[in-house]
């Protein structure tokens, strides 16, 4: 009882001083940043970096088409419809105000293009036409949108429409948190920036100008998108994606006061975090994993191998405090499936356990049964 509670107490005194800097410096970023709500996050692990108010409900203007795409990328990787599918116009969609490609009733646009009217020029009539060839009315898709943030786990969204418009939507809101969930979803989706990428584009064979909303795109070293949003209830909101060395991040900025200020926040938020972390490949030294006997087997070790570990996300400089440790039976009692956990690689800093692989058979053995036992009686027989 003694060794447990001078334990906890050594826990408890170095607590404070581990906390800090990294506390102190996230806080100080996040006071720099002039939006509302803003917040960083790693998008292969989903861990979160810096936050500010990121769990306010805010308006979140044409970010909102972040689940549209989400949801047609999802459509397209199923097969329910193609790039290449034709899609005519409603009078509904034609007529959504702000920013548009301005379809007319009854002209046809194939997916790809409406994607990128979607994805680049930010248009809601390319949205709606979208949703409602995907759910039949824009209505049917918006539930669908709600329902698909709710398995995403978006616990404080809420959308009435595809598009982000919000002049007569009372009940439309998300926050930067649940943006930066969908922002990552999305980007499991590679094509998808093939899409958020584009610069300057055109349809029409040229007679209509696609310009990206999204200046990082241009001018941010390693943007991969994702997506601006400006009304006057939102203010100016950006979903920034951007990948370095192989690291992936997301910086959601809600309710700034003009596009200068969106941009800024944003590229302080992925500045810091490319300064700050790394992504770190994991490797296993194999000298430490030693075959396995097998008790009452029909051969007498095993040959364990160790499922290949998955990258993590560290501070840099942290790469030589991470330490790494085997958990491996010395036997295990046939009969032996193949693919049976016989242990785990610990891959761990400071006491806590950063990652972990497990070590499992490479084959099946079968329990020694009479027949087995009669063979190598036979078999040292016959040699006499």
């Amino acid at each position: 009882m003694k060794k447990i509670i001078s334990i906890l107490l050594c826990v408890l005194l170095l607590v404070p001083l581990s906390i800090p800097a990294y506390a102190e410096e996230t806080e100080t970023l996040a006071q720099s940043l002039s939006a509302k709500s803003a917040i960083l996050m790693e998008v292969s692990s989903g861990q979160v970096l810096m936050e500010k108010n990121a769990d306010e409900k805010l308006p979140p203007a044409s970010i909102t088409k972040i689940m549209t795409l989400l949801l047609v990328m999802e459509e397209l990787e199923i097969g329910s419809i193609t790039l290449e599918d034709k899609v005519t116009a409603s009078r509904e969609a034609s007529s959504k105000g702000g920013s548009q490609i301005w379809l007319k009733e009854g002209e046809t646009m194939t997916v790809h293009e409406l994607i990128k009217a979607a994805a680049v020029a930010s248009a809601n009539d390319a949205s709606a036409a979208l949703a409602e060839y995907i759910s039949g009315d824009e209505t049917a898709f918006v539930a669908t949108m709600n329902n698909r943030a709710y398995e995403l786990g978006m616990t404080n969204t809420n959308f009435e429409n595809c598009s982000g418009l919000d002049d007569t939507a009372e009940n439309h809101y998300s926050t930067a948190r649940d943006i930066a969930i969908m922002s990552r979803e999305l980007m499991k989706h590679e094509i998808i920036k093939e899409y958020t990428t584009i610069w300057m584009d055109s349809l029409r064979n040229g007679e209509t100008e696609l310009v990206n909303t999204n200046k990082l795109v241009r001018f941010y070293e390693g943007a991969t998108g994702l997506k601006t949003g400006t009304t006057s209830k939102a203010g100016y909101c950006i979903s920034a994606t951007a990948q370095r060395d192989g690291m992936e991040l997301v910086a959601v900025v809600l309710g700034s006061d003009n596009s200068t200020d969106r941009f800024e926040d944003a590229k302080k938020m992925l500045n810091w975090g490319f300064a700050n972390y790394s992504i770190y490949e994991l490797q296993i030294d194999m000298s430490l994993i030693t075959d396995v006997t097998v008790l009452c087997g029909e051969q007498d070790t095993i040959k364990p191998v160790v499922k290949s570990p998955s990258p993590i996300l560290i501070k840099k400089g942290a790469e030589n405090q991470i330490t790494q440790r085997v958990d491996i039976c010395i036997d295990v009692e046939a009969p032996v499936e193949k693919g049976q956990k016989l242990g785990a690689v610990y891959f761990e800093k400071d006491g806590e356990i950063l990652a972990e692989c497990s070590i499992v058979s490479e084959n099946a053995v079968a329990k020694r049964g009479a027949f087995f036992v009669f063979k190598i009686l036979w078999s040292t027989f016959a040699k006499k």
